[in-house]
């Protein structure tokens, strides 16, 4: 085994594992999944100064800052407007609405994401239907959304997971065949392409998240929704504001979800960086590929005809428990996304998802770990983890074989 890189002021010893039998290093360097406090340091006279900003022109819901950054961030994802909403969710909610689904309807999405994807379709009256995920990319596969659709079906809402787009081209053209909206999922897929083709800008309308963990995150929750129809997006802008066309006249029921000015402004300064922190994750991606190629895990596969942010860098073992187990031992913050699939979530067991079989989701749910990335990732780190994966897969392996 080899020894200890350099960890900066963390020590690093050696110890033994009962549990595993194994001589193993320790070290005090901790890692964790994504570092905000790194990106607030890099930036933070650009953030001060926004925030200040706001504070002495007292315009704290909606007004300019919002508009500065629903113009920056269409044109970022090459859409006609977006129109900021208070959350991802929200955005999802809004988005539904705006396409007239609700009771009655049937909303085919994956199993294989957040439940904010589910929440909104249920919380308009609408019933998800789950289909199972391609098990290269763990995106939705097209064939079986064309199964899945029925009279009841009115939206496909494919999810972009990771920052890997979903095949947009075959979903756009079975919402074409079948006259369904189509709504892209985007929470994860800040300045993603398609052929191309932003995410953003290929459905009727699509969703995003600036969560504070996200590519683009706020200072709390906010999120968007982006489009090219300025029907839908003049519904959605309505929708957010408790259904007003004007001041105190509201001509349907809408809702509080507006983009308050603080986070319009936060997230316009860190737009600005945003492409450079695209090109240090894919630059971090490819140093792990070349770390772990020689590793028993699968690593992320990337369609050759998108542009992958790199949300996550998620990889896969059969040993997924004992490897996260022994990261966590030496400081690193793996996390698993997601570990339960939507069809296995107790909310939805009442409605019989329970019976669901998507073994593609549930193998993968069971095997997949999210290593740390971030723009600021050090390549010292980036090689530390790669080693603590392919020791901790030789020690889990070694102790697996003697049981």
């Amino acid at each position: 085994m080899q020894g200890p890189i350099g960890v900066g002021s963390g020590a690093a010893v050696r110890g033994w594992d009962p549990g595993l039998g194994s001589l193993i290093m320790r070290t005090h360097m901790q890692i964790p999944l994504v570092d905000l406090k790194a990106q607030y340091s890099a930036i933070r006279p650009d953030i001060d100064r926004a925030i200040q900003r706001v504070l002495d022109g007292t315009s704290f819901i909606l007004g300019s800052e919002v508009e500065e950054f629903e113009r920056a961030f269409a044109r970022h994802v090459d859409a006609r407007e977006a129109v900021g909403v208070g959350s991802g969710t929200s955005a999802l909610h809004l988005a539904l609405l705006a396409c007239d689904v609700g009771p009655g309807a049937e909303v085919i999405t994956t199993a294989h994401t957040f439940i904010a994807t589910a929440a909104a379709i249920s919380h308009v009256g609408a019933r998800p239907v789950f289909v199972d995920i391609d098990p290269r990319t763990y995106t939705i596969d097209p064939q079986q959304v064309e199964e899945a659709i029925t009279p009841a079906t009115r939206a496909l809402l494919p999810v972009h997971l990771y920052g890997q787009p979903a095949d947009m081209s075959a979903i756009a053209e079975i919402a074409r065949r079948h006259d369904l909206r189509l709504i892209e999922d985007a929470a994860q897929a800040h300045g993603a392409e398609w052929d191309g083709r932003r995410c953003g800008s290929i459905g009727d309308l699509a969703c995003f998240s600036f969560y504070p963990g996200k590519n683009l995150g706020a200072c709390g929750d906010a999120g968007a929704v982006t489009g090219n129809d300025a029907s839908l997006l003049d519904k959605v802008r309505r929708l957010r504001n408790h259904g007003a066309v004007s001041k105190y006249q509201h001509d349907e029921r809408g809702f509080g979800e507006r983009l308050d000015a603080f986070q319009a402004a936060v997230l316009g300064v860190k737009l600005v960086h945003l492409e450079a922190w695209t090109r240090a994750r894919q630059a971090h991606a490819k140093s792990y590929d070349e770390l772990l190629a020689d590793c028993d895990v699968v690593t992320p596969y990337v369609s050759p005809r998108v542009r992958h942010v790199y949300h996550l860098y998620a990889i896969r073992t059969r040993r997924r428990d004992a490897l996260l187990a022994e990261l966590t031992q030496r400081g690193i913050q793996a996390r698993v996304h997601y570990p339960v699939p939507l069809h296995r979530q107790p909310v939805y067991r009442h409605m019989g998802y329970d019976r669901l079989s998507r073994p593609v989701t549930e193998r993968v749910a069971d095997e997949i770990l999210s290593l740390p990335l971030y723009p600021e990732l050090t390549q010292e780190q980036i090689a530390y983890v790669s080693r603590a994966v392919n020791e901790g897969r030789r020690l889990v392996r070694r102790h697996q074989n003697s049981v």
